[in-house]
């Protein structure tokens, strides 16, 4: 009887201490970037910021050794493009946990592998493919962790929002039904019943950015105060928009029957920048949205959602750095609390017992409101022109007239300069293609303006025009360039397809 109550005493205090520690934030650390501090110094600084887990985007072996008695729980990566031929080769998947586990474990806590990242967002054939190959996959990593007596290592997925297919009010989110039967009912029912977590990556920035009127930015930050949504469908009451978007995948895996999964957040966090037209990407929105998170998820005892009261939710941000190699919109490139240079973008404890009057006044956003001016795409300073070179025949390969008027004879043909041309094609992709997904980065060559650059040129060859007014009298030539702003051709040319087509 005494070694019995000294068990359960034992076990008590274990069940005390895993829970203890599922309440530590975890930081997920990238590596897109060719300015960041090296795997040393990076393990250090995820240290100082006091976190409790760190996620990796492949199973990096020098960052492994590095991170051997550091405490920190860790997860790892398996390729979205490794996953297929795991799934059908059990012998693949040996050889994948003896290159990327064993030499590591358990010195480095290796507590999860994360199988691929977010692969239901893409659509291609191929990728496709993936989908119905994610859970053998998994079922071979899991095998394979058995056959050497690791029990303690938890497989999953990382998920975007966008496997919901209805997420307001919570109470009708719905998995999307391409996926629902044949790829998340098999998921679920492997995390279930190896008792692992479905991992969501969840972002209320993008709700929010993308509907600024009818969504509080107090909401999405939680700060709205007695600012509250009751949903109509379950009467539970919201305080924030992240306790709706994933209490909405909460409602989605009940209705597959798993009411009782456990859920992780695999990514959340606030963009501290961005391009001019993405509006609230700021340093205060940020250090808000991430302080009011971390005080959230290391409460005691545990918040949880409307829909899971008192539940702890393991919670990793995004991210440790700026990654200035990742595409896409300037959000993309600015996710982190750090700087490059390992430097903070804002104060922040990721234990949560910092007190707000404790931090240093934050700068005051400037972009909470939608930019109403007009916006240019040019070329960036100092950038290479012979991929400045590639970058316009991409832009103008695009169809739809995007550069007809740098032809020899046309309007904007003068000046006879690749940066002026390129501040022309980038800008008429731009504001094309930006309704269909394009950006205004090309592989980081161009960048958004609020100046008008048909004037910058004017000005840039300003004694070269006087020469040209002197000895020519082009005064028609000035007329041409100041007709060159790419934003109003498109216009122009929109206005005579109508008439053409009236």
């Amino acid at each position: 009887m005494e070694m019995y109550l000294v068990s359960l005493f034992l076990l008590s205090l274990l069940t005390f201490s895993n829970a203890k520690n599922s309440c530590k934030i975890g930081v997920n650390y990238g590596q897109l970037g060719d300015n960041l501090p090296s795997p040393s110094q990076s393990i250090n600084l995820i240290k100082t910021l006091k976190a409790g887990r760190v996620k990796l985007y492949d199973a990096n072996p020098e960052i492994l050794k590095l991170l051997a008695d550091t405490k920190l729980q860790v997860s790892i990566m398996v390729p979205n493009q490794a996953i297929s031929n795991i799934s059908s080769n059990q012998t693949l998947a040996d050889e994948w946990v003896r290159t990327n586990v064993l030499p590591f474990y358990p010195k480095t806590m290796i507590r999860l592998i994360l199988v691929g990242n977010e692969i239901l967002s893409f659509y291609s054939d191929q990728e496709k493919q993936t989908w119905y190959d994610l859970v053998p996959a998994m079922r071979k990593i899991k095998h394979s962790l058995k056959t050497h007596n690791i029990r303690n290592v938890k497989i999953g997925t990382p998920l975007a929002m966008d496997v919901v297919e209805s997420t307001f009010p919570p109470s009708n989110g719905t998995f999307r039904s391409d996926i629902s039967v044949p790829v998340i009912k098999p998921l679920l029912q492997f995390l279930n019943r190896t008792k692992s977590f479905f991992f969501l990556d969840v972002y209320p920035f993008f709700p929010w950015s993308a509907n600024p009127k009818e969504i509080s930015l107090d909401y999405a930050l939680f700060k709205g105060g007695n600012l509250t949504y009751t949903d109509p469908g379950s009467s539970l009451t919201y305080t924030n928009l992240l306790d709706q978007m994933v209490d909405s995948v909460i409602f989605a895996m009940t209705k597959l029957g798993f009411s009782k999964l456990r859920l992780s957040i695999s990514e959340t966090g606030w963009p501290n920048s961005g391009d001019v037209d993405q509006t609230g990407a700021n340093i205060y929105n940020a250090a808000t949205y991430n302080r009011n998170l971390i005080k959230k998820m290391t409460s005691e005892p545990p918040v949880g959602t409307p829909a899971r009261p008192g539940t702890v939710i393991p919670t990793f941000i995004f991210a440790l750095y700026n990654e200035n190699q990742k595409g896409g919109p300037g959000t993309e490139r600015h996710w982190g609390m750090l700087y490059p240079n390992g430097t903070g973008i804002y104060e922040v404890d990721l234990t949560g017992k910092r007190p707000e009057y404790d931090y240093k006044p934050l700068p005051a956003p400037a972009n909470n409101e939608p930019y109403k001016g007009k916006i240019w795409c040019v070329a960036a300073k100092g950038v290479n022109t012979t991929e400045l070179g590639s970058a316009i025949t991409y832009a103008c390969g695009q169809g739809n007239g995007t550069c007809d008027p740098l032809f020899p004879g046309k309007e904007c043909y003068q000046p006879v300069s690749l940066v002026s041309h390129a501040n022309y094609a980038f800008s008429s992709y731009w504001v094309q293609f930006r309704s269909l997904g394009g950006t205004c980065y090309f592989n980081g060559l161009a960048v958004q303006t609020t100046r008008d650059p048909s004037k910058s040129s004017t000005f840039t060859i300003f004694y070269f025009i006087l020469f040209v007014l002197f000895f020519f009298g082009c005064v028609s030539w000035i007329l041409q360039v100041s007709k060159c702003d790419p934003l109003r051709e498109r216009q122009y040319s929109v206005q005579r397809r109508k008439w053409l087509f009236s």
